[in-house]
């Protein structure tokens, strides 16, 4: 299991954004203790966001942080199979695995469904996100939000010494990408996943970031990647459409697209890569 990713969960943070942003919470149901489990008592959720009204969302990494109007934050993170689920009304089934379920005054419904239930949603006070969280603090830069310039991101890679795919898949490096986009990248860049950060060319810098960027953006264009499970789905329960476009991840053996020669794939820390030993040096 590979997703969500940052072009998932951007997606489902511009959905929030457009569907719930100035919405109140009329009530909370939690039906899952583990997903909120930083609280110590599950209807503390609800305690803190009956009544508030959402301000703003925001993505941090893999993290997405709904903001309230008393200052307070929503965090939820999808861990590996999380969904949120938007639902016109009440009356529409659960889904199998709901474990929390947040009415909209006049707007249906939010629901936080998750089978594996590594995924959580906790309540942060003003000003407390860092203490409460203080993983976001140790993320790397995000693509889509903070533009590097070509020589601080090959200053970035000299300093590593470490091969490419582990260092793409960095939260610390680089927040959000994990398997599924690391190869696409890589493949997108013509650079081997373990290839070593340091022995990267100008030319090669430029083009491995400018992958990176565009990969990412493409991605969210085309709302994520949905694998064979259908585990990831946006805020209205549809698949993404973007593993269309993959060039290499989940296609071993099969024909490279740009030069026909079968994908490889290699167990690397447990976990598969893909690539092409042709196209990528």
């Amino acid at each position: 299991m590979a997703v969500p990713e940052l072009p998932e969960v951007e997606t489902i943070r511009r959905d929030l954004e457009k569907d719930v942003v100035g919405r109140r919470i009329r009530s909370v149901e939690v039906l899952g203790t583990r997903s909120v489990r930083r609280h110590a008592d599950p209807g503390e959720l609800g305690a803190r966001l009956q009544g508030r009204t959402v301000t703003g969302v925001r993505r941090s990494g893999k993290y997405l942080l709904v903001d309230l109007d008393d200052g307070s934050v929503l965090v939820v993170h999808l861990g590996m199979s999380g969904q949120l689920l938007r639902a016109a009304s009440a009356r529409e089934p659960l889904a199998p695995h709901t474990h929390v379920v947040v009415a909209l005054a006049g707007a249906g419904q939010l629901r936080f469904v998750d089978p594996r239930t590594f995924g959580e949603l906790f309540v942060t006070a003003p000003g407390s996100l860092a203490a409460a969280v203080p993983e976001l603090a140790h993320l790397g830069f995000d693509p889509l939000q903070e533009p590097l310039s070509w020589s601080a991101f090959g200053q970035r890679l000299a300093s590593r010494r470490v091969a490419l795919k582990a260092l793409l898949t960095d939260q610390r490096f680089v927040a959000g990408i994990g398997n599924i986009y690391a190869d696409e990248i890589l493949f997108a860049a013509g650079l081997r996943y373990d290839r070593r950060s340091d022995t990267l060319s100008t030319q090669e810098v430029r083009r491995l970031y400018r992958a990176m960027v565009e990969t990412l953006a493409a991605a969210v264009k085309h709302r994520g990647s949905s694998l064979a499970d259908e585990q990831y789905r946006d805020l209205y329960g549809e698949v993404g459409d973007y593993q269309g476009q993959h060039q290499v991840y989940d296609r071993a053996g099969q024909a490279c697209r740009r030069c026909r020669h079968p994908i490889s794939r290699v167990r690397v820390s447990g976990r598969s890569t893909f690539f092409c030993e042709r196209c990528q040096v």
